[in-house]
């Protein structure tokens, strides 16, 4: 069984995943994955810490985690959820993301509200065993038609923006196929080195 990361097939893109539904008619979907040499059970506890002010995003954390470094242990605070629980996309969130589903050991979804009580995001993590010893970790966001818009007013504290929230109201002000494909193009390589870091660390 192979232990490096490989893109998505056409096959898991394709598809149904139980959180589509959340978001049935998408603006824009995408879906990555990786391979883990590692029982779900032991992948789950990096999942389920995931967040700003948490465990953090195991990505660029000077992008989206104030600078912190993510977390290279299992936070024992940190491994409850339920469903209505925020995980903070940037420090100081008090609104994104809401906690949809959460299944222990298998499914994690994530979502975006907006001020009039719709969903303008899924983010989803899905746990799939393939042997004895290893997971296929699947995650996938889709937009909705919604998207971008406003969430609920004054949802981080007052502080000098960090580097994340200046791109945000730059994208604010471009037009929406740019602002798309931007925003894409971000968040594949935010999520790709999320990926490696969740196998690296429930690997070690």
């Amino acid at each position: 069984m192979p232990t490096t990361t490989r893109p998505s097939s056409h096959e898991e893109k394709q598809r149904p995943m139980p959180g589509d539904q959340l978001v049935p008619n998408p603006m824009a979907m995408a879906t990555n994955g990786v391979t883990i040499k590692a029982t779900p059970e032991r992948v789950w506890p990096w999942i389920v810490q995931i967040g700003s002010g948490r465990a953090g995003w195991y990505s660029y954390d000077w992008i989206d985690n104030g600078g912190h470094a993510s977390a290279d242990s299992i936070l024992p605070d940190h491994q409850q959820l339920a469903p209505g629980d925020i995980v903070p996309a940037i420090p100081g969130a008090t609104d994104v993301f809401c906690v949809a589903v959460v299944e222990p050991q298998g499914h994690l979804i994530l979502t975006v509200p907006d001020a009039k009580g719709g969903i303008q995001v899924s983010y989803e993590f899905l746990l799939l065993p393939l042997d004895h010893d290893h997971t296929r970790l699947i995650v996938r966001g889709r937009l909705s038609q919604r998207w971008p818009a406003a969430t609920q007013p004054s949802t981080v504290s007052s502080r000098s923006p960090i580097f994340i929230e200046r791109v945000y109201s730059v994208l604010a002000r471009i037009p929406r196929p740019v602002k798309l494909g931007v925003a894409f193009l971000g968040h594949h390589l935010m999520e790709s080195r999320m990926l490696r870091g969740i196998k690296r660390r429930a690997e070690g």
